[in-house]
């Protein structure tokens, strides 16, 4: 005999779970128990890019504590901020101080070398329209640092999006990407390393594009996919985990191997769908 209970607790324990999540019960027989019987799913949209509400020429980084909110003007460097190259030595259009948030911006171009986070940060609904060298970097040398991307997306990334210099954990999710060379890059050959842990989910990836994420198997870096949805990428040609040797010398490092070993490289053929 089938259990009512056990049907009504687990019932209970996933519409707790989900409003944790912010999903009302509402929402979710709205979504779902209202859904004509055998109705396909919806194909999977990607958000729409928001409009700027203004423009904020920046000739100096911005120092950020606390929250800066850019009520989605856009934010284009200019003087010594003035360029979108792929040069090492750029300076940030915005700086974040350990613990601060940067909401609601949108960077334009030229975006030279993007946001640069010294520790803790989060960067909420923050998109790149052309990406400069990296979109953000992440600095912090804590290994509590907890770095959050929620929201927002890059288009126009020649190399990387995130660059992961520090150590901590990086967290994206809700983001989009589209014609980039890697979504996440662990440093590779920065002169002080760590062992570094980050979590892509919920993600949208639109070709061009070549891989979402690499990481350093011989420091201890841990990737982790979940629900990533690749579009246009019929051949399967973007490489979702790249494991490399690192170093600290400054040479080129070497890459080891591609694809999930639950070491290194954490996810499954289901955590990918393509479309």
């Amino acid at each position: 005999m089938t259990s009512h209970k056990r049907k009504t607790g687990r019932r209970r324990a996933l519409i707790g779970g989900l409003s944790a999540l912010g999903i009302t019960g509402a929402a979710l027989v709205t979504s779902s128990l209202l859904a004509p019987a055998g109705a396909a799913p919806a194909a999977p949209t990607v958000a729409a890019w928001p409009q700027a509400k203004g423009s904020k020429p920046v000739p100096a980084s911005i120092e950020v504590s606390g929250t800066y909110d850019g009520k989605l003007k856009r934010f284009y460097g200019t003087g010594e901020l003035g360029s979108d190259g792929q040069g090492e030595s750029q300076k940030p259009v915005f700086v974040l101080k350990d613990g601060a948030v940067l909401k609601n911006v949108i960077l334009g171009s030229p975006a030279a070398d993007g946001v640069h986070c010294l520790g803790s940060c989060t960067l909420q609904n923050v998109w790149w329209e052309n990406v400069g060298e990296d979109a953000a970097t992440f600095k912090g040398t804590s290994a509590s640092s907890v770095y959050a991307v929620y929201g927002g997306g890059a288009k126009s990334a020649s190399d990387k999006v995130f660059q992961f210099n520090g150590a901590g954990k990086l967290v994206v999710t809700k983001f989009q990407v589209s014609d980039f060379g890697k979504l996440v890059r662990s440093c590779g050959n920065c002169k002080k390393q760590y062992p570094r842990t980050i979590l892509i989910n919920d993600v949208d990836i639109t070709t061009p594009g070549k891989s979402i994420v690499g990481v350093n198997a011989n420091y201890g870096d841990t990737a982790t996919l979940r629900n990533i949805r690749i579009h246009g990428d019929t051949g399967k040609k973007i490489k979702p985990c790249t494991r490399f040797t690192g170093n600290n010398t400054g040479k080129e490092p070497k890459e080891i191997g591609t694809g999930p070993d639950g070491v290194t490289c954490r996810y499954a053929a289901g955590d990918l769908t393509y479309n």
